[in-house]
C-alpha cells in the first residue's frame, strides 16, 4: 500500500481538485482510481503529477510496508530518529560485519562515526576501515530503498559499488568495483568459480531463488552460502551476501540474522561445511536471528 497524503495536500492547498488534475495530465480515471484506492502508481505518473505540482516525486507518496520492521526503519531513517532500531542495526551491523572481515575498529568508534560523523581513530587504523563502515552505512540505507524490489545483478552490483568506491582496491586497474571479479581467487584454502564463469552462475542462483513460491528463512541461508561460494567479486563478498540476507529478511517479512563477531568462526565453519553439513550454518544463522529478536525485545518492539 501507498499513502497519498502528499499529494492530497499538495492539491489542496493550490486548489486543484483530482478531476482536474485528470482532465490538465491526461490521467486516465483508473489511475485517478488508484489514487483514491491508496494503490501505487507508475513512477512516470508520479513524476508527471509532481512535474505540474513543481514539488518533489517523493513529497507527494509514500509506500507502507506490511512488514513492521521494515516499515518502522523507513519511518526512523526518515525522520532521523536516534537510539531506535534503525540506529542500533546501522550500527551493529556495520561494526560486526566489517571486523569478521578484518576491520580494526572498535563498535565504539563504529557508534561514533555514525552518530557524529567523527572519529578518534588511536593508532593504526587504516583509512579504508573508516571508510567501509561509512559506506555500510549507505549500503544498509540502499537494502532499507530497495528491500521490497526482487533481488537482482543490479541491486547486488549496486551494493559492492556503495562498499567499495573510493577505497585504495578501487585504484587497481584491475580491481571491478561494482562488478564481478577479473582475476581467479582463493578463499581459505578453497578454490571458487572462475570469473568466466561468475555471469551464468550469478544468473542461474538468483532464477533458481527467484522462482520459489515462497521464502523462508532456510531459502535465505541457503542463498547466502551459495553466493560465497560462487565469490563473485574480487573482495568484499562476505559483507555484501549479509546485506543480501538481510534485504530478502525484510522483503519476506522474516527476523533478520546478524552474525556477531564473537560467532565468525562458527560462521566461516558452516559457509566452509556447507555442501556436507548445512546445520553448522543454519544453526549460526539463527542465533543471529535471536540475536536480533534481543534487540527488538531490548527496544520494545513487537514482532
Amino acid at each position: 500500500m501507498v499513502s497519498y497524503e502528499g499529494l492530497e495536500k499538495a492539491l489542496k492547498e493550490k486548489g486543484i481538485g483530482k478531476s482536474e488534475l485528470s482532465e490538465k495530465l491526461g490521467l486516465s480515471s483508473r489511475t485517478v482510481a488508484k489514487i483514491a484506492k491508496g494503490e501505487k502508481l507508475s513512477r512516470q505518473s508520479i513524476q508527471k503529477i509532481a512535474a505540474f505540482l513543481k514539488t518533489a516525486p517523493e513529497l507527494l507518496v509514500k509506500e507502507i510496508s506490511p512488514n513492521k520492521i521494515l516499515q518502522l526503519l523507513r519511518d526512523e531513517k526518515e525522520i532521523g530518529l536516534s537510539g531506535g532500531l534503525y540506529h542500533e542495526l546501522q550500527i551493529r551491523m556495520a561494526y560486526n560485519s566489517n571486523h569478521i572481515e578484518g576491520s580494526k575498529l572498535s563498535e565504539a568508534q563504529t557508534r561514533l562515526i555514525f552518530e557524529t560523523a567523527t572519529i578518534d581513530v588511536g593508532d593504526g587504523i587504516p583509512v579504508d576501515d573508516i571508510l567501509e563502515t561509512v559506506h555500510h552505512f549507505r549500503a544498509i540505507d540502499y537494502v532499507i530503498e530497495t528491500a521490497e524490489e526482487e533481488l537482482s545483478e543490479e541491486i547486488i552490483k549496486n551494493l559492492h559499488y556503495i562498499l567499495k568506491h573510493d577505497t585504495k582496491d578501487s585504484l587497481l586497474s584491475w580491481f571491478a568495483v561494482g562488478d564481478y571479479k577479473k582475476r581467479a581467487n582463493i578463499v581459505g584454502g578453497r578454490e571458487t568459480v572462475k570469473p568466466v564463469s561468475v555471469p551464468a552462475q550469478m544468473q542461474a542462483l538468483l532464477s533458481r531463488y527467484n522462482s520459489k513460491e515462497k521464502v523462508t528463512i532456510n531459502e535465505i541461508i541457503a542463498f547466502h552460502a551459495e553466493f560465497e561460494q560462487i565469490h563473485p567479486f574480487q573482495d568484499g563478498n562476505g559483507r555484501v551476501g549479509r546485506l543480501i540476507a538481510l534485504k530478502e529478511c525484510l522483503r519476506h517479512n522474516i527476523i533478520p540474522f546478524i552474525i556477531e563477531d564473537s560467532k565468525k568462526n562458527y560462521y566461516y565453519r558452516g559457509l566452509s561445511e556447507w555442501q556436507n553439513e548445512k546445520g553448522f550454518l543454519t544453526d549460526t544463522c539463527l542465533d543471529g536471528q535471536d540475536t536480533f529478536k534481543q534487540l527488538l525485545d531490548m527496544l520494545e518492539i513487537e514482532y
